[in-house]
């Protein structure tokens, strides 16, 4: 990938949304919802404390994260979809 992310924003490849629940059923597209868990593709260099000193995320490349419904601004980069959002919007490391 050849986009760093700034201060404490990470950019996060979300999983695809489910195709059929767990008891074998299809899902159609238009009740597909918006997956909240992804994997972490890059990651900021941190965020400056009122100190001063550089505090450093807490999330790794390669992480399974969880996120908020609305976190995040989605981009798009060489056909590929991610999300871009700061360190504090990840609720959970998988």
């Amino acid at each position: 990938m050849n986009i760093k992310p700034l201060a404490d924003r990470v950019i996060i490849a979300p999983a695809a949304a489910e195709e059929k629940t767990k008891s074998g059923i299809i899902i159609p597209d238009t009740a597909k919802e918006k997956p909240q868990r992804g994997e972490v593709v890059a990651v900021g260099e941190g965020k400056v404390s009122e100190q001063g000193a550089l505090m450093k995320p807490q999330v790794n490349v390669g992480d399974a994260v969880l996120y908020g419904k609305y976190a995040g601004t989605e981009i798009s980069v060489d056909g590929n979809d991610y999300l871009i959002m700061r360190e504090s919007d990840i609720l959970a490391i998988l």
